[in-house]
């Protein structure tokens, strides 16, 4: 029975994400915090999958466990898809604040404010045969943050169907209905189907 899966990222907010997920059900989730030595990989694909399967398998050639790589964002429809794959440097700084400042000045005067956010996860096992998972979370933009939990884009992303923002959930909540809970969800029922 497989135990140990690697989480091929130093985000501490994914990373609690996917262990909050993964341990209750039997997987001890390990990361790339722990392996100090390791380089960033360079997301230079042009699609969430193409950047979760070259970090994922930079990550399997390393360490040889089973290895979830993700990629994931947010597309604002208005916006043709932006920021996309470039999320989490949209700015020239590449913090969440400075995302979000240019994301709010980008929408100044725009009223359709759809957005979703994306996950997809590459999982290997084989480093030749990655297993690919995609979750979506739809909603919109609002100009004034609201919430103090979650990372990145999440103050600013409001789900219609619940009233809050991602940054109001608790992680609980969160992990109940998130692009990210949505993708692993998938690549669960594929574990269980494996084992």
């Amino acid at each position: 029975m497989m135990n140990e899966i690697l989480v091929a990222s130093r985000n501490p907010g994914k990373i609690r994400e996917y262990a909050a997920l993964l341990e209750p059900l039997g997987f001890r989730v390990l990361s790339l915090i722990q392996a100090a030595d390791f380089p960033e990989t360079p997301e230079t694909g042009a699609t969430f999958s193409e950047n979760a399967i070259l970090k994922g398998v930079a990550a399997f050639r390393r360490f040889h466990i089973p290895t979830l790589a993700d990629d994931s964002g947010l597309e604002v429809f208005s916006l043709g898809g932006k920021p996309g794959v470039f999320s989490a440097r949209f700015s020239p700084e590449g913090t969440d604040q400075k995302n979000n400042e240019r994301l709010i000045r980008e929408l100044k005067g725009i009223t359709d404010r759809r957005a979703r956010f994306v996950c997809t996860i590459a999982f290997f096992q084989d480093e030749n045969h990655p297993v690919l998972f995609e979750g979506f979370l739809e909603g919109q933009i609002v100009d004034d943050p609201k919430g103090d939990e979650g990372f990145g884009y999440d103050p600013h992303f409001f789900i219609p169907a619940i009233g809050k923002t991602m940054a109001e959930l608790s992680l609980f909540e969160k992990n109940t209905l998130s692009h990210r809970s949505r993708a692993l969800s998938k690549m669960v029922v594929f574990l269980g189907a494996k084992r």
